[in-house]
């Protein structure tokens, strides 16, 4: 019965009362003695709760008091609440930092918005897709910072089932794809994901696709249309079969040359993503690639061959004279009588370079970027004129690529181009150094 904290103060009482009633007797004041002790009994519980008053808003500050009985017990029992409550605000707090650094990582932007769209916290992301700050736009509607119509309707429709694809109010170049979760007491969670890159390579697949059915579409139709006229005309005169049938081969060729270059870059793609490290022997491959396309050049060509003898690689052969001969190849094709074309190999610093430059007509510089997109193509119709499979230079980015090396361009209209294959030192090979 001792540790019962409401027994302690009835025990407390009844002494009191005992020896006030025994005093009373003594001094024959019985009721005044007993009104004395229950008054004292309960100015020692107001003094208590004075104390407890003062201690609940200084806690921190002070120790708790050592008392036993109903207050003793008030006293546990709220210390024992703080500390409950210490460790949850604890454990709550580890819990938000892990949310925060998990959020933090993520590549998409995550807003937390509250019922009226204001902004309650975002990430480092959103910072840099929205430019958005903490000291200033946290507290702001989100539909105050983003000002796009389609945006505001969608936040506005409370459906988001799907989520909503517009282009960036603050960059004009990128496609964004926002999510919005809702969550808890009519929060919000706004996920926003840049996919500028996506749809980049979603456009460039459908290019690619439309651009195959054409290159394609283009020879089966002549092939058809002359297979119809000789199987329609049968007495037809040599000369007129002789030239339908020559058109057919050339056509046949050309097919024939997309579906490799398609194949090899079927290849490529479906290689390890670093091509073997078997040493190369550049100049002699230049050499030999040199004899080689001398027979495609005009005789009014001017073919020269600038290599470095001691700077070897470090590749596969096969990928490098396929992005060599493409260089070269495009080089003749784009150079005019009595041009130049000069095959270079050298070292720069710690790198070596293979450039191949002409006098040739040039490129505009808007179209530069786009070179190593398949099938692309400056100008079409002369592109075809030259037998163009429009596969080249999307094979030599993939091979440097398999290289770790990078294709620099340069280009003026009227006055020629540059193309550079850039290899690291990793990849670089002294002959004195074997």
């Amino acid at each position: 019965m001792a540790g019962n904290p409401l027994y302690t103060e009835i025990r407390r009482l009844l002494v009191i009362l005992t020896l006030c009633f025994m005093a009373g007797l003594l001094i024959d004041a019985l009721a005044s003695l007993l009104l004395t002790g229950l008054i004292g009994f309960l100015v020692w519980h107001v003094y208590q709760l004075i104390l407890y008053t003062n201690w609940l808003h200084n806690g921190k500050q002070l120790d708790v008091p050592d008392v036993d009985g109903l207050w003793g017990e008030v006293y546990y029992r709220i210390v024992r609440l703080r500390s409950r409550n210490r460790k949850s605000k604890q454990r709550l707090a580890r819990y938000l930092s892990r949310f925060r650094d998990l959020t933090a990582a993520l590549p998409d932007a995550v807003v937390v918005l509250t019922e009226d769209t204001t902004i309650e916290w975002f990430n480092d992301a959103a910072k840099e897709l929205l430019k958005l700050r903490r000291s200033i736009d946290v507290g702001q509607r989100i539909d105050n910072l983003i000002r796009h119509p389609f945006f505001i309707k969608y936040l506005e429709q409370g459906d988001y089932a799907e989520p909503l694809q517009l282009q960036s109010p603050l960059h004009d170049e990128r496609i964004l794809l926002i999510y919005v979760i809702p969550y808890g007491s009519a929060q919000r969670l706004l996920v926003i994901r840049d996919i500028t890159r996506l749809n980049r390579l979603e456009q460039m697949r459908k290019d690619f696709v439309a651009n195959v059915s054409h290159e394609l579409g283009t020879p089966l139709t002549v092939i058809s249309g002359y297979i119809e006229v000789l199987t329609n005309d049968a007495d037809s005169p040599p000369d007129a079969r002789h030239e339908a049938l020559l058109q057919m081969q050339q056509q046949t060729l050309r097919m024939q040359n997309i579906v490799n270059d398609l194949l090899l870059l079927s290849r490529l793609d479906m290689a390890e993503q670093h091509a073997t490290r078997v040493e190369v022997a550049v100049p002699a491959l230049l050499a030999d690639l040199h004899e080689q396309l001398r027979g495609l050049a005009d005789e009014r060509q001017q073919l020269d061959l600038d290599i470095q003898e001691d700077l070897l690689l470090r590749g596969d052969e096969r990928e490098l004279f396929s992005a060599f001969s493409n260089l070269v190849a495009n080089a003749i094709k784009y150079t005019p009588a009595q041009g130049k074309i000069t095959i270079s190999w050298f070292a720069q610093g710690e790198n070596a370079v293979f450039q191949v430059t002409d006098t040739g007509t040039g490129i505009p510089a808007q179209d530069i970027p786009r070179l190593t997109e398949r099938f692309f193509r400056v100008d079409d119709g002369r592109s075809r004129a030259h037998g163009g499979t429009g596969l080249g230079l999307a094979i030599v980015k993939h091979v440097l690529t398999h290289h770790d090396a990078r294709l620099e361009i340069d280009s003026q209209l009227g006055r020629g181009s540059s193309f550079r294959c850039v290899f690291p030192v990793e990849r670089v090979v002294r002959r004195n150094q074997r």
